[in-house]
């Protein structure tokens, strides 16, 4: 598991190189890597196994009542000149004893429980929970491969010479072991440790996670300047910042790192900023210990900076994941975002804004329509800023057709119910202040898929979703109900997002 994780780290620095389908499959490597983990959890539960039912059948095998070719090959070992096969020496001995006074058992035991704790560590509800608990634990990895790397070297798993093997008629001497060097053609067997091979398996991993490290710490060396701070009242720090030769599209994500508050933590967060504009943004919500040591460091309480040099400083590692670009790809786009799913769209859709203003870009894509489903839209407000901006710069530049957007709150008290309806004749959204009004409940699919089937009769539509699997399953039935049999009518093409 762990070499696939390490594969994966150093698939991230490609990730940075790749562009177009290559790409889109490479950013499934967690996917991969969850994968492999399951594959290797079973089969390490068959391995210990396995050797623990092996070892008890040694013992067996030395007791007074054992017979034949097993009792035969246990015995091996106890004169001179004679080599072993049976670890287990005499009837005796403790198994458990045994096992942990070799190289195998002490090491098979350290890897068992390194893999334990990494796998039960990266659960959901543990990394909700206590992210620094799944980072730190996930990096007893280095445990796991140091005992991986000398698992073997006791060589407990025992085999006959090739020599041995040269002097043995074999399908002979097994029916007539107790002639062993009575007979020419049987002299007694010789055996000897398997050569380990671990290593061998563990050594490329190694060499890329090595090479991917340097790469970050190169990373780490260059400059972040941090050009704005801002403290929104939903709990929400936006940072604005530039490094140099820094390239991005929509939709990808950075690596995080305050050496103040830990110089081992790097934490994902997608960037909110659009390719055109000359800084990069991430919007990073307190919803742990590391998100609030961080907001508490910057105290940003106001919209600039005034002494730039006493910020902490951060370390950007990206950027990474496939880019949202597919959407440009359609005369048509249906963007559907749930909870903080909506922080990808943030910089497509100040993306499309910029392209549809540049004179000199033909944009194929000639309408979005975007869906946003929200529980508490206070945690979101900066979306909604962002929103009314652009709906403000589109209505003065008569763009307005462009983007259709609705937004869907699914939690209110009733307070907040009295509130909506005195103020529902006013011209703006009494939640967000947008022109467009906010809808309460959860969106009906059959007559928002009917709708744009029937606004765009012969078009491809291209539907992007950010949220809950639940929500991506529904999405993609809605493409294939609405979806025209016939080649040339409305044709919806689901894309899933990996965020």
């Amino acid at each position: 598991m762990m070499g696939c994780w390490m594969l994966n780290e150093s698939v991230s620095v490609v990730l940075a190189c790749c562009r177009g389908p290559w790409r889109r499959h490479l950013d499934k490597n967690l996917q991969f890597h969850k994968l492999v983990a399951y594959g290797i959890a079973i089969n390490a539960t068959i391995h210990t196994a396995a050797h623990l039912c092996n070892l008890e059948r040694y013992h067996l095998s030395q007791s007074a009542e054992a017979a034949g070719l097993l009792a035969a090959l246990s015995k091996l070992g106890d004169t001179t000149n004679e080599s072993y096969i049976n670890p287990i020496r005499t009837s005796h001995t403790n198994t458990t004893t045994e096992l942990l006074s070799t190289i195998a058992g002490v090491t098979g035991l350290l890897i068992s429980l390194a893999l334990i704790l990494i796998m039960t560590s990266s659960t959901e509800f543990i990394r909700q929970i206590s992210y620094e608990l799944f980072w730190y634990t996930h990096h007893m990895f280095i445990i796991f491969f140091i005992s991986l790397s000398i698992h073997g070297a006791g060589r407990i798993v025992r085999g006959q010479t090739p020599e041995s093997l040269l002097l043995h008629n074999v399908t002979f001497c097994r029916d007539h072991y107790a002639k062993w060097q009575a007979a020419a053609q049987c002299p007694v067997p010789q055996f000897s440790g398997k050569e380990p091979s671990a290593w061998k398996w563990v050594a490329g991993p190694v060499v890329l996670y090595a090479c991917e490290r340097v790469i970050r710490f190169w990373r780490f060396q260059q400059e972040v300047v941090i050009t704005k701070v801002v403290s929104h009242p939903s709990g929400v720090l936006e940072l604005h910042m530039k490094k140099r030769n820094f390239k991005m599209a929509p939709g990808q994500y950075v690596l995080l790192q305050c050496p103040s508050i830990s110089s081992l933590e790097w934490h994902p967060f997608t960037l909110t900023s659009a390719p055109q504009e000359d800084f990069f943004s991430v919007h990073i919500r307190t919803a742990g210990d590391w998100t609030r040591a961080l907001q508490k460091a910057f105290e940003a309480e106001g919209q600039a900076i005034k002494e730039p040099r006493s910020l902490p400083r951060l370390a950007v590692d990206g950027p990474f994941g496939a880019a949202l670009t597919d959407v440009f790809h359609y005369p048509v786009s249906v963007c559907i975002a749930a909870g903080i799913g909506v922080t990808p769209f943030a910089a497509l859709l100040k993306s499309i804004w910029y392209k549809s203003c540049e004179s000199q870009t033909q944009l194929k894509l000639s309408k979005v329509y975007f869906y946003w489903i929200c529980r508490d839209p206070s945690a979101f407000e900066w979306f909604a800023d962002l929103l009314l901006s652009l709906e403000t710069r589109m209505s003065e530049q008569g763009k307005t057709h462009l983007l259709s957007y609705h937004i869907f709150l699914t939690g209110w008290d009733e307070n907040q119910a009295i509130h909506i309806a005195l103020h529902w004749d006013e011209n703006t959204d009494v939640i967000t202040g947008l022109k467009q009004k906010t809808f309460y409940g959860r969106p009906n699919w059959n007559n928002e898929f009917r709708q744009i089937a029937y606004n765009h009769p012969s078009s491809s539509i291209g539907v992007f979703s950010c949220g809950p699997k639940a929500l991506s399953k529904t999405i993609q039935r809605m493409c294939r109900v609405y979806s025209s049999a016939d080649p040339r009518g409305v044709h919806f093409y689901y894309n899933k997002e990996s965020f």
